[in-house]
């Protein structure tokens, strides 16, 4: 069996580990879970796939002008961005269902992690004041960049977070509920 996989860790926000691996991704996942790494990674996509190398060589490809080291599989991308891809090479989503850790304490801290979560700013995503925003569900949500914080959406100044849950539905502002694309990439 040949795996491909995109990880996310709490403690280092922005980065995704795109790799591969012969054995079933949760001892993937734990085997990566060292004195080095402060948190467990957290499995946004899997597949399986036909050759790993070669999917995996693909995506390191594409967005190697993201990568952090040349020796490392870290790349400073939107998780979305590479799974988009990873689905049309998969054979099977084999993302793991839950958590990946060793024990109730890591469930803890990855849940203490994301309340400090740092605030969202568009110059993290290098993405200028002035960007037309566009909600993926949709064509008829728009809103555009104010600043490194806010955007206008309907002739109000308001989060994004704020906004996506106005176009989702929802009663209160989310973290990261749902995907948007910039200037129409």
């Amino acid at each position: 069996m040949s795996f491909v996989y995109i990880l996310t860790n709490e403690a280092m926000p922005g980065l995704v580990k795109i790799g591969m691996t012969t054995t079933p991704v949760e001892s993937r996942m734990l085997g990566l879970d060292t004195t080095g790494v402060p948190l467990p990674f957290e499995c946004y996509y899997a597949a399986r796939v036909d050759d790993m190398a070669r999917v995996e060589r693909a995506l390191h490809e594409a967005f190697g002008d993201h990568r952090i080291r040349k020796s490392r599989e870290f790349f400073r991308l939107d998780p979305y961005r590479a799974k988009v891809i990873l689905e049309l090479l998969a054979v099977e989503d084999v993302t793991p269902k839950g958590q990946v850790v060793q024990d109730a304490s890591d469930v803890q801290a990855l849940v203490a992690a994301r309340k400090i979560r740092p605030r969202f700013r568009f110059s993290a995503a290098e993405i200028p004041a002035g960007s037309l925003l566009l909600f993926s569900k949709g064509s008829d949500f728009t809103a555009s960049v104010l600043d490194d914080t806010r955007i206008e959406f309907r002739g109000q100044a308001t989060s994004l977070s704020a906004s996506a849950a106005t176009r989702s539905g929802m009663s209160a502002p989310c973290r990261i509920c749902a995907r948007w694309s910039v200037n129409d990439e």
